[in-house]
Parts: C-alpha cells; structure tokens; sequence
C-alpha cells in the first residue's frame, strides 16, 4: 500500500487541475445550454447548417439539441476526450517516469519485486480516473438537474459515466502498455497521446464516411457513443466483450514487458 499512496501523493495535484477541468467543462457547456435555450433559437436548425465534417467533429449526429439531454450528449463526447486524455497520460506517466525522473535505482533497491510496483502503480491510477468520473458524475448531475431533463436524468447520466468509466480504463491501458514498452521513457506520455490522437479522429472520419464504418472497431470512441447509450441499443455486448479483452491483454503487456526491461 505504501507505494499506492506514495503514487496518489505524488499525483494529487496534478488531480485536483483535472477535477476542476472537467467542472468547469460541465459548468460551462450546460450554461451555454441555457443561454442558447432561453434565446429561443433553435439549436437543431443551427447545427443542421453546419457542413458534415463540422458536425461529427461536433457529434451532432443522432442527437436531438432542443432537449437537455441531447445537448448533454455533445457535451459527454467533451468530457470523455478529456478524462480518455488524462487517462492515456496518467497510464504512460505513472508507468514510465521512474526512469524519466532517475528513480528507478531508489524504488528497485527496496526489497520489493516489480510485479508489485507494477500492481500498485495501476491500483493508483485506477482510483484517479475513478474520482476523474465520479467528479464528471456529480458535476453532471447537480448542472442538468437545474433544467427540465426528466426523471430518469440520473440514470441516463449513470448510464453514461459508465460508458465513460470502461472508455478511461481502455485508454488506462494503453498508457501504461505504451510506458512499459517505450524504449525513452520521457517519449512515452507523447506516444500514449498521439494513440488517443489517432483513434478520435478515425472515429470522426466513420461519422464523416458511412463506407468505413466496419472500423468503428478500431477506435474505443465509437464504444460508448451517447446517442446509442441513451435513444439506441444501449450497451453493446461486443463492446463490452472487446474493450475488457483490450484492457487484459495491455495490462499484461505492461507487466510482462516491464519485468523484462533493462532499467536507466
């Protein structure tokens, strides 16, 4: 346990700047919602005229904007890149940066194995991007609630942390599967990102190009999209399937190739 605290401590601050990110992005999006609703201007029109490529970059589709919880859907695609950002980072950092920092030869001189660093290293970064979705949780709730969003508003919202919550942990996965194989450790949170980078804009171009749609399994994005989580089939039982399959097989890519690495 010490070496989880030891990670959470060391990570605390940098936690505290994301919960007040993902605030402010919830605070923010729901007030424009309510300043775009209370002009009388209608938000689908206004999307409607906007060209294709700006509304999957917007994700508009599927979504209807004269309802709180559409709206809230547009603002979830925010929300996730953000905490899928600091997830992707947080795994490639937590992993890589004992090397980065010159620490390695200090924690590996302790009679502790690296299976066990490696396991309480992961425990941590699990608790923090359990705190990112329950702040993003709470913060959703308290501002949707101001407006008329139903009385099922919070299990919608539930619906979609969860959704966000399996997305953290694919991206959790990669980030640290990318610090344990990454030869330079200090290029190891830039790799991690520039995954993420990828795999959003592949999801954008499957909404721009229905003809590359059989990819949309190639990119966690189009997982947990908001419009299928709350008017659609709900959760896919494949995505489901294959985002676990995702995160077992990183993690054990990040303990197999940690444990066979030649520390700096």
């Amino acid at each position: 346990m010490n070496i989880v605290f030891r990670e959470l401590k060391a990570h605390r601050k940098s936690l505290i700047f994301w919960c007040l990110g993902v605030i402010l992005m919830v605070v923010s999006g729901m007030g424009k919602y309510g300043a775009m609703s209370g002009s009388g201007q209608s938000m689908n029109e206004l999307m409607e005229g906007m060209p294709k490529g700006l509304q999957a970059v917007l994700g508009v589709g599927g979504l209807d904007l004269s309802t709180v919880l559409g709206y809230y859907g547009i603002l979830y695609l925010y929300i996730a890149i953000m905490a899928a950002i600091h997830a992707v980072m947080l795994g490639a950092t937590i992993i890589a940066k004992e090397e980065r920092d010159k620490t390695a030869e200090f924690l590996f001189s302790k009679p502790v194995s690296r299976r066990r660093v490696i396991t309480g290293k992961l425990f941590a970064a699990f608790v923090q991007v359990a705190i990112i979705n329950l702040v993003a949780y709470l913060s959703s709730i308290l501002s949707v609630s101001r407006y008329d969003g139903g009385p099922h508003v919070e299990g919608d919202i539930a619906t979609l942390m969860i959704g966000m919550f399996l997305l953290q942990l694919i991206f959790l996965s990669i980030g640290a599967a990318t610090g344990a194989v990454q030869k330079k450790a200090g290029k190891a949170g830039a790799t991690a990102a520039a995954i993420m980078l990828a795999t959003f804009i592949l999801s954008v171009a499957i909404d721009m190009n229905d003809k590359i749609e059989p990819l949309k399994y190639f990119t966690p994005f189009k997982y947990y999209e908001a419009k299928e989580l709350l008017f659609g089939a709900g959760f896919s039982g494949a995505f489901v399937l294959l985002s676990a399959a995702i995160a077992a097989v990183l993690t054990a890519v990040t303990y197999i190739s940690y444990q066979k690495r030649d520390l700096n």
